[in-house]
């Protein structure tokens, strides 16, 4: 909205309406908006929420060895950030941008299937929420949009990295001159990094191509799946979710900047996407949102952001992914989600597989992984067989949680390097 006006006001050479053209200035606004108002409304919020009752249900106590009671604390915080991160983006953004629309929509989409899940524990006390295959349909479904979009808009193309040539010891890598659809992606560590969905597809002959796109939104549709489950499988402790998603949500808005830079797009070797800059801003007001969250949310928490936040923001790292293409980064980039993930499947099937046999068994002292370093052996089940009994002292969860952060500013670190290690 005042991009526009001022980018008008502009053309009649008004002093300082020129700097809403820069992407850095209308990021770094972003950024200060969305901590402001996630700090400031969520002050208001969380006392609106007290007063209406609207809190968390009862929490087994046991999981904390600490006894720190975790009950009548506000949920739904997630609507702060929510509300944090669009009102910058409405004001700021280029609101004809494919991909803010994209961004926005996904940040709707999910943060109202959590606020479903998060209604049906608070107002109708059923600790259970949601039913599983509703939550899988909604993920399921604005994957199905975001890909399909991405395959059928004019708007979303790209200048791939097609050439590379040796002027005496210096590579020089040129875009092509016209953007084009394409189904290639960026592969971490390989010289030749770029995969082509259609390729992958060969078999299917004349058809590959289509058949390419088909693969494309099947891949969107697990991603936006499994990252926006994974972030909500993270959201146990305080502060955990949001500290983790803030740094990859830097990562995220660096892969954007490069990816929409001519010259640093060439430098590093990866696809030029234009127009994608627009995501630098929504990734800073994501940001911003989330450090202003972290304010009431860091232990011990005011406020919980419950699945309304978790899964929007699962949604958003997801999307804002697949948009660059660097899904592929995602299981190093988010390697806490996809562990948390993971420690829960595994978990469950073995679990399965000792039932089957009459044996009852676990391999993990709890899932998902983090709940595992705050449990104590007395609270085992004695029944019980655990593969893995450690940590046999508990950790301290504002602890945890920071050990989390650090392991996600190393993943991060790790994904922003493997654009110049191949």
């Amino acid at each position: 909205m005042l991009y526009y006006i001022f980018r008008f006001l502009d053309q009649f050479g008004i002093s300082g309406s020129h700097l809403w053209g820069y992407i850095s200035f209308r990021a770094i606004l972003a950024l200060i908006i969305a901590l402001v108002i996630s700090s400031w409304f969520g002050e208001h919020f969380i006392k609106y929420l007290k007063k209406k009752q609207i809190t968390e249900t009862a929490r087994d106590e046991n999981i904390d060895p600490f006894g720190v009671k975790k009950i009548g604390v506000p949920s739904m915080g997630g609507i702060i950030l929510i509300v944090a991160i669009l009102i910058p983006i409405l004001l700021l953004g280029r609101l004809r941008n494919i991909y803010l629309i994209l961004m926005i929509i996904t940040t709707v989409w999910l943060g109202f299937l959590g606020g479903m899940d998060d209604y049906i524990k608070i107002f109708r006390h059923n600790k259970e929420g949601l039913k599983g295959k509703y939550k899988i349909v909604g993920q399921v479904s604005i994957g199905l949009i975001v890909g399909l979009v991405l395959w059928s808009s004019p708007d979303v193309k790209m200048n791939l990295n097609l050439e590379t040539q040796k002027q005496g010891q210096e590579i020089v890598v040129k875009h092509a001159e016209k953007a084009e659809k394409s189904l290639k992606t960026t592969v971490p560590f390989l010289k030749n990094h770029n995969l082509d969905y259609s390729e992958v597809m060969a078999f299917c002959g004349k058809y590959k191509t289509a058949a390419g796109w088909i693969l494309f939104v099947v891949m969107t549709i697990v991603v936006v799946t499994a990252v926006s489950n994974g972030a909500n499988l993270n959201d146990g402790m305080d502060g955990m979710c949001a500290g983790i998603s803030s740094i990859i949500g830097v990562a995220l808005g660096i892969l954007a900047y490069v990816s929409s830079h001519h010259e640093y797009a060439a430098y590093l070797n990866i696809m030029y996407i234009p127009d994608s800059q627009e995501l630098v801003v929504f990734f800073c007001a994501f940001i911003g949102a989330l450090i202003g969250f972290l304010w009431y949310n860091a232990y011990p928490a005011q406020v919980f952001m419950g699945d309304t936040g978790s899964l929007a923001i699962g949604g958003i790292i997801g999307v804002g992914a697949i948009i660059i293409h660097k899904e592929l980064l995602l299981p190093i980039l988010c390697g806490i989600f996809f562990v948390e993930s993971l420690s829960v499947i595994i978990q469950v099937y073995y679990y399965k597989l000792g039932k089957r046999r009459g044996v009852k068994q676990r391999i993990f002292k709890r899932t998902p992984i983090h709940d595992a370093f705050r449990t104590q052996d007395s609270q085992l089940d004695p029944d019980c067989k655990y593969l893995l009994k450690k940590p046999h002292s508990v950790v301290h969860e504002s602890k945890i949680t920071i050990r989390f952060w650090i392991i996600t500013i190393l993943l991060a670190a790790m994904a922003i390097i493997t654009l110049k290690i191949r």
